[in-house]
């Protein structure tokens, strides 16, 4: 809240430079970052202490208010380098940002502004100065609420209409985000991961061509599929399966993105049981993940506070081992809904929710986190190399199948 300062006459108290107001009419008073004036979406939590650049840009969180627990945001600054949304110049999608303290000056070498001005270049509206973690306990007692974020450094705010937007604004429910993240062109990806001293490298070959689904697909994702040996063609997410066939895939990625499975689903899904029966070697990530339990029949839930941070602990049941995953979404599959020719790879140890399927009769895997985040911080990277090796054991197949037949054409 607003601290006192000294004014003339005594002190009083400075006035508020910006406000949330949450769709039960709650008001929370603070001051202004970024963007000046107003945005509404739904607000969560993410716990995550590091990363906070990447998590902004990441698309996956379009139409979303993102509180940070941890107080000392901003503090390393923004640089050029730590862009998730693929459009660099663009914002990914955040409708605002909630923080703690006030933002500092970098204290980052790889600083190249602070964070209050790189708010503002992307449109972004900030507030700080405000009890983040009262307001977390808000949320995990009553789910995620919808909210406006408006920042005006007179200070000057109609909080009655401002709260007449809250209450009006629509459930997260039945919105399809997608076509705001997307890209609307295919383009081909080489870009390679970064390294001290040399910074982002380029792909010198490859073993595979993979598509890439783009639902609001992070670049660190496509960076770690260059780097298994894929070459990679990003297609849009309204591209019909013809399309994506016509490119001869050898696998196809299901990407990351924001919004509710199952509006995204209405066209999506139709895309990925084709080419599931097509026996492409399929993997999802995060809302990829969902698309693919959709498809198969399975459904999807709205989560009552979501899962949104760097420190969630998940278990691999086939193996029994426990991986420190980032995660960011806001609906699951229901494992309950899975058919039988799907089985349950990951459980989040936090509340047992689905996070990873495979399938028995078909070569597709995915999986509810973020291996391309790296908090463990390299805990959930075999991922992309199981990819490569689904890849692998499909061409051998079709190659064995094959092989009769030349046999009998020599003959």
């Amino acid at each position: 809240m607003p601290q006192d300062s000294h004014a003339s006459g005594g002190w009083e108290e400075p006035r508020a430079t910006a406000v949330l107001v949450l769709s039960d009419g709650t008001v929370l008073e603070g001051f202004g970052n970024g963007a000046i004036g107003e945005s509404a979406g739904e607000v969560c939590f993410n716990t995550a202490m590091t990363g906070y650049q990447e998590i902004l840009t990441d698309p996956s969180y379009a139409g979303q208010i993102i509180t940070f627990t941890f107080p000392h945001i901003g503090n390393v600054g923004t640089n050029e380098d730590d862009i998730e949304s693929v459009n660099a110049a663009s914002a990914s999608g955040v409708r605002g940002v909630v923080l703690g303290a006030a933002v500092t000056e970098s204290s980052n070498w790889r600083a190249s502004r602070n964070l209050d001005a790189w708010l503002k270049a992307r449109g972004i509206v900030g507030l700080s100065g405000v009890d983040t973690r009262a307001l977390t306990v808000l949320i995990r007692e009553n789910g995620m609420p919808n909210a406006v974020i408006a920042h005006d450094p007179a200070g000057n705010f109609d909080l009655q209409a401002l709260k007449l937007r809250a209450a009006g604004l629509p459930s997260m429910d039945g919105q399809d985000l997608v076509p705001m993240v997307t890209q609307p062109q295919r383009y081909g990806w080489d870009e390679t991961s970064w390294h001290l001293g040399e910074g982002y490298g380029r792909q010198a070959k490859s073993q595979h061509h993979v598509v890439a689904i783009d639902y609001g697909v992070k670049r660190n994702i496509l960076r770690l599929l260059a780097d298994a040996g894929c070459k990679v063609t990003v297609v849009p997410a309204t591209a019909s399966a013809e399309e994506v066939l016509g490119l001869k895939p050898d696998g196809v990625f299901l990407s990351n993105g924001p919004g509710d499975p199952a509006a995204t689903g209405e066209y999506a899904v139709p895309v990925i049981r084709r080419l599931l029966d097509e026996r492409v070697p399929t993997f999802g990530i995060c809302l990829g993940h969902q698309m693919l339990g959709l498809a198969i029949g399975g459904r999807t839930k709205k989560m009552h506070q979501g899962h949104h941070g760097a420190n969630h602990p998940v278990k691999d049941v086939v193996t029994g081992k426990v991986e420190i995953t980032s995660m960011n979404h806001g609906f699951s599959v229901d494992p309950g809904s899975l058919p039988s020719n799907a089985i349950q790879t990951h459980v989040s140890l936090f509340d047992g929710s689905n996070c990873g399927i495979a399938l028995t009769d078909r070569p597709a895997f995915s999986v509810q986190y973020h291996p391309e985040a790296s908090p463990g911080p390299r805990d959930s990277h075999y991922l992309f190399r199981r990819f490569v090796e689904l890849i692998d054991e499909e061409k051998l197949k079709a190659e064995n199948c094959q092989a009769p037949e030349r046999k009998r054409g020599v003959a």
